[in-house]
């Protein structure tokens, strides 16, 4: 590929790093590299482009992070080979990002050890929150007093968009945003308004408790779709329920083992909502906390059928207690979900969505985030290294890439439930890999957090107890 087709622009508004990743995204996409193409080496390339090596670095990474480059060594790199079995006629471009800037963070009371999807109390900036919060209804008081808007408010929905343009490679208009109830919220508006009772769906074996009893509830039917290192198998749910309707997927950060969904498999999903004019929920929680190279894109931002509804929420990067949550939807279908959104609670008040609003037009989220990710990929070190030092006899760690929690495999057959119910009885919030299985396993495991391990000395002390338990439970 000649480089004048990696042109860079230092008056774009994104990074460098990343306008370099999408030239060779588009450069894929387009046929101009092939699969099987060497690509210049960092080192020429930097030199090439007159940049810094680390700029090169990054845009490689991310692009042998989700698939498209293979790194071999001393052999250089080259456009994945795989690549070749999925490209075709119905593949599209993948979608370009938006330019502008990002923001988040909070903090409360004391968290039981292990506890999952809580974020880092003690980090949150309470003072710039409480300003902001002042500042909001102080301005607000009389439009707090009128009828929201049910999609949400309009400067929280703006931000999001700008915010995903940039971080998640999500280009989209704040009339595609809708914001929430939490998570549930977003699953709730998505079902009533596109799908039907008794519509089957693929869900991610295991995948995320909470979405997998809601959807059980409100009547539609789930077909179990296994993970492996690559994550959701297509093929496995093409096998078991091809004619399904939707699925549901965490591919950036894979809900609860870690992993990413490889780029083929993202194309064959893509390819398979297409033409089955089936939807895609795509999760995507904890994509903010990554600590092996850069946030990896979103599924969305290679949605080029309009097949994608994208959610996110606020309960891992600022604090549960927010209950807001945050869904994007097709161009296509804003209308149906502008009819669908009015008969709907709504996200509730306007303060705290212009609090949050504030929170990212000012840069406050951006650097909360920068913040938390050095401070999680510390505290996991903690946990991860109490487990290694004290608890390799019976808990095998499973590498994962972000999040803020970690998996481990049970080293012998023990329940993996009755074991957390005695754990749980000691004070401890460690939960059992088998409740997020809809198909039991031969092995257990557990999952536990780590966000709130403030030093190493409490995760040290914390893993101690859990082999009190472990050790005290019948094999």
């Amino acid at each position: 590929m000649d480089l004048q087709h990696l042109a860079l622009h230092r008056t774009d508004g994104a990074p460098i790093y990343l306008q370099l990743y999408r030239r060779y995204r588009e450069a894929i996409s387009e046929g101009k590299l092939r699969p099987g193409d060497r690509v210049p080496s960092v080192r020429s390339l930097a030199s090439e482009l007159n940049v810094a090596r680390g700029t090169v670095e990054a845009a490689y990474q991310m692009l042998v992070s989700e698939g498209y480059f293979v790194a071999r060594g001393a052999a250089g790199t080259v456009v994945s080979p795989r690549l070749e079995h999925l490209a075709g006629p119905g593949q599209t471009p993948p979608a370009r990002a938006a330019s502008a800037p990002s923001n988040a963070r909070m903090a409360s009371s004391a968290a039981l050890p292990f506890q999952l999807g809580l974020p880092a109390l003690d980090a949150f900036p309470r003072k710039a929150w409480a300003r902001l919060a002042g500042r909001s209804l102080r301005t607000l008081e009389t439009v707090a007093m009128a009828y929201p808007d049910p999609a949400g408010y309009e400067p929280l929905r703006r931000a999001i968009a700008t915010y995903l343009g940039i971080s998640r490679g999500i280009t989209c208009t704040h009339d595609q945003v809708f914001v929430t109830s939490g998570y549930r919220g977003a699953l709730d508006l998505i079902c009533q308004t596109l799908l039907k009772p008794a519509d089957t769906g693929w869900f991610e074996d295991p995948g995320y408790v909470h979405a997998r009893q809601f959807l059980e509830r409100i009547g539609v039917r789930l077909t179990p779709v296994p993970v492996d290192a690559e994550g959701l198998n297509v093929t496995a749910g093409l096998q078991r329920a091809s004619h399904a309707s939707f699925a549901v997927v965490t591919p950036t950060h894979q809900s609860p083992l870690g992993m990413a969904l490889s780029l083929p498999r993202r194309l064959e999903l893509l390819d398979w909502a297409a033409q089955r004019r089936a939807w895609i929920i795509e999760d995507d929680y904890d994509s903010e906390f990554r600590y092996q190279g850069r946030p990896l894109p979103a599924l969305k931002s290679l949605d080029g059928h309009g097949r994608v509804l994208y959610t996110g929420t606020f309960s891992k990067v600022l604090f549960p207690g927010l209950r807001l949550a945050y869904l994007v939807v097709p161009q296509a279908q804003v209308g149906r979900f502008k009819d669908a959104v009015t008969i709907f609670p709504g996200p509730g008040s306007i303060s705290p969505q212009a609090t949050v609003a504030s929170f990212m037009e000012e840069g406050h989220f951006a650097r909360h985030l920068r913040k938390m990710r050095t401070l999680y990929a510390e505290r996991r070190g903690y946990l991860v290294d109490a487990l290694e030092r004290y608890g390799a006899d019976w808990l095998r760690v499973q590498p994962q890439a972000g999040g803020i929690h970690v998996s481990a495999g049970l080293a012998s057959r023990q329940d993996d439930i009755a074991l957390t119910t005695a754990a749980n009885a000691k004070g401890l919030a460690v939960e059992a890999l088998g409740r997020w299985r809809i198909r039991k396993a031969s092995q257990g495991g557990l999952l536990m957090g780590y966000a709130n391990f403030a030093s190493e000395d409490d995760a040290v002390k914390a893993v101690k107890r859990l082999l009190r338990v472990i050790k005290d439970s019948p094999a």
